[in-house]
């Protein structure tokens, strides 16, 4: 992803030992951002040491210092609250993570977590880099005519306003061309054809059929597909059928 030095969690346990607390098997000064990918599999771990990091400013092996406000930059992707496996119900995903660590970090400081940004689906810039690249390989087929319809394809019919962010980065990216964006709902994610959308949206910020982020304003008409497909395979088929192409 182009990140020249990272320092993982396991690094950073690595070279301060004595932060990892819980694990006594394994017990015996970096300015950084944190970079939130996916959910740990020491879910304790992961989030003392977060912790440690914010509350030093970078530098773990200090004293906490609540006065570091705003803490260093975080920035966080995959932020899907649950998603499914084999198992009959959904298992926690990593925006279960991340609220654990958001609710933590103000539970200790009393102030809310920042996000320096959030990327991945359901964020806006996450799909205009997506056109963004798909302009790119039109262009290096050269095809002549505009792309005028984008298909999006998710387990979970959701897409966000992101208007807590301060993405002013994504201004690098060439603004949107396409004409429509039509998103396909499958079945085989968290789906569920019985969960009732609430019609006031001021009724999200407590209303469990949000899973959206903390940071998300919720629409109603943002969850409602245009297309509802069993699975993948039958995705393709639509938009083959949709577009009139004969693969």
């Amino acid at each position: 992803l182009g990140f020249c030095q990272p320092i993982t969690i396991e690094t950073l346990r690595e070279k301060h030992p004595l932060l990892d607390a819980v694990d006594h098997e394994r017990r015996p000064n970096i300015l950084v951002t944190v970079v939130l990918f996916g959910e740990p599999v020491r879910w304790e771990t992961n989030l003392q040491l977060i912790i440690d990091v914010l509350l030093t400013s970078g530098y773990p092996g200090n004293p906490y210092h609540h006065e570091s406000y705003p803490h260093i930059p975080v920035l966080a992707c995959n932020m899907d609250l649950m998603w499914v496996a084999e198992a009959q119900s959904p298992r926690f995903g990593h925006g279960t993570f991340m609220v654990c660590l958001e609710n933590i970090y103000k539970k200790i400081t009393g102030k809310d977590l920042k996000y320096e940004a959030l990327m991945g689906k359901p964020s806006k810039v996450t799909y205009q880099y997506a056109e963004y690249l798909i302009r790119a390989q039109a262009a290096e087929r050269q095809w002549k005519q505009p792309i005028q319809t984008l298909y999006a394809v998710g387990g979970s019919a959701a897409v966000s306003q992101d208007d807590e962010i301060d993405n002013s980065w994504e201004n690098e990216l060439a603004s949107a061309a396409a004409a429509h964006c039509r998103s396909v709902l499958v079945c085989t994610g968290v789906y569920n054809p019985h969960t009732e959308v609430p019609l006031d949206t001021r009724e999200t910020i407590t209303d469990t059929v949000f899973h959206g982020h903390r940071d998300f304003r919720f629409d109603p008409g943002l969850v409602e597909p245009d297309h509802i497909v069993p699975d993948v395979d039958a995705a393709v088929d639509l938009v083959f059928q949709l577009e009139n192409f004969a693969p």
